[in-house]
């Protein structure tokens, strides 16, 4: 808790510094959360070059506006909220409600599946429990694009981001309460859409 408070102190002194124009201390604030930023983008995209260009968005759309952040939210809550704008927005122009399964595009162009890319270095592995784990990847991100882009980025930023509902609401900028009832219907999507796993 006191490193958390002490990482949102630092927060205020770099962006009053940013805000005075001192790039130093932007850039301090990009190395603290460019990773997460980047894992944010390209867990809701899918794609890695969709994911660099939301993360230089993001953070250029963050460096024009940053002399109007009021210190209302933390900065981790506002470039958040940009990301999942950027996010949302994409998926809408792109007209997609549906993705199919965890396919990513890497800088050379290449596609390749996240699912090939997670060993199974468990003792007793077997290719057929391989298989079965693929299987069940794949149908959970069929079923992840029959959600609405908003209720798969609740969901994603809930259990993949393990973040707070009131937090996801903050990050939306709506209520707690509608965040928890939009989780509550990806959640029901989801348990339908895999009903037959049972």
């Amino acid at each position: 808790m006191v490193g958390q408070s002490l990482g949102r102190v630092n927060d205020a002194v770099l962006i009053r510094e940013a805000q005075g124009g001192n790039r130093t201390a932007f850039e301090e604030l990009v190395r603290q959360y460019d990773q997460a930023v980047l894992r944010l983008a390209l867990h809701l995209t899918g794609s890695e070059s969709d994911a660099q260009d939301i993360y230089q968005e993001a953070f250029l759309k963050a460096y024009r506006n940053l002399g109007s952040f009021r210190f209302e939210c933390s900065f981790y809550t506002w470039i958040y909220r940009i990301v999942t704008n950027l996010c949302l927005d994409l998926l809408r122009k792109r007209n997609v409600r549906k993705e199919d399964a965890p396919v990513v595009t890497d800088s050379s162009g290449e596609e390749y599946s996240l699912l090939d890319q997670v060993a199974d270095d468990r003792s007793g592995a077997s290719p057929e429990r391989d298989l079965m784990r693929r299987e069940l990847g794949a149908r959970i991100a069929k079923a992840l694009t029959k959600l609405t882009p908003r209720e798969r980025m609740v969901f994603e930023m809930k259990h993949y981001q393990v973040l707070k509902l009131r937090t996801i609401g903050e990050i939306l900028n709506t209520t707690e309460e509608t965040a928890k009832n939009t989780l509550f219907r990806a959640t029901q999507k989801l348990r339908a859409a895999l009903a037959d796993m049972r």
